[in-house]
């Protein structure tokens, strides 16, 4: 094969910041959490029973967007033989994110970054990590020039790492206390 049909090379160049950024996330969510003094309080829990149902159940909302995204992203790439329009992608992702606000504020906040607990432990180890893989996707997303595989893997990232935060928060609450508002 000549030089003129080889496909272009995508460098990893654009990746960079990004990847500078969503690693200087993790650690200042991290040190922050570690650093500050835990308040015990944090958010208002209107329309909940106490903050840790209200965490559940924001998370479990955000933990079925992020099903919605998967399942939108396939079809944007071609995947499934069914179109969803992506702005259904967008607005699921946006939607999810923003679930996710209140319940990392009090967890940072009001419970910082705990390790006493294996599954707490965890826990707060993935909620740094989401958050930074998050800021690498977003900064990613107008890099021009950037690998083909860039946001199914860095999609793919997120996705996992929230059903980690789901899998040991939510279903945790689910299977050791119950279904309570």
């Amino acid at each position: 094969m000549t030089a003129i049909h080889q496909r272009p090379s995508r460098s990893l160049t654009p990746l960079v910041w990004p990847l500078i950024a969503g690693g200087l996330v993790v650690v200042a969510l991290g040190v922050f959490g570690r650093a500050h003094t835990p308040t015990g309080f944090a958010v208002g829990v209107a329309g909940f029973s106490a903050a840790l149902p209200m965490k559940v159940w924001l998370t479990t909302g955000a933990f079925v967007l992020a099903i919605a995204q998967v399942v939108s992203a396939l079809s944007m790439w071609d995947r499934l033989g069914v179109a969803i329009p992506p702005a259904v992608h967008r607005w699921s992702g946006r939607i999810a994110f923003l679930l996710t606000i209140p319940v990392a504020f009090h967890c940072l906040y009001a419970l910082g970054l705990q390790y006493d607990v294996p599954r707490v432990l965890v826990h707060s180890l993935l909620g740094c990590f989401f958050y930074g893989v998050f800021t690498t996707k977003m900064l990613a997303l107008p890099k021009r020039g950037a690998p083909g595989w860039t946001l199914p893997v860095l999609g793919g990232v997120a996705f996992t790492v929230l059903v980690g935060l789901w899998l040991t928060s939510s279903f945790w609450f689910f299977t050791a206390i119950g279904f309570k508002v």
